[in-house]
């Protein structure tokens, strides 16, 4: 629970930005250049804050996983319905494709099951 706390930080703060600056809940509503400052902020935020928790010894835990995952389906989310509107999608592209390689790279989910070496 208080690691859930902790890694809600920075998705509180972009959201507050984002309502204090644009008067909207929903960010898949906004234009492009909003979205992609309020993704920035939402994504800055979470991996300063992880690193932060890291340096602490505090952080890789399956909830910064879910985390991690969740921002990605909004990015993801956010792609499709550009791609329907035919709008430029170019920057939210290179980031989700960073976003990815990043979210690959990290040790994800471990089972406690042991396996039996033969």
């Amino acid at each position: 629970m208080k690691k859930t706390l902790l890694y809600s930080i920075p998705v509180v703060i972009s959201l507050v930005w984002l309502v204090f600056t644009h008067q909207i809940y929903n960010p898949i509503f906004m234009k492009g250049p909003e979205f992609l400052k309020f993704y920035l902020i939402l994504l800055l935020g979470f991996y300063a804050f992880a690193m932060f928790l890291k340096f602490f010894k505090k952080g890789n835990s399956k909830i910064a996983f879910y985390f991690m995952i969740i921002i990605f389906l909004i990015g993801i989310v956010k792609l499709i319905k550009g791609l329907m509107l035919e709008k430029p999608v170019g920057y939210l592209v290179v980031i989700l494709i960073v976003e990815g390689v990043i979210i690959l790279c990290q040790p994800g989910l471990r089972s406690n099951i042991k396996q039996k070496h033969i």
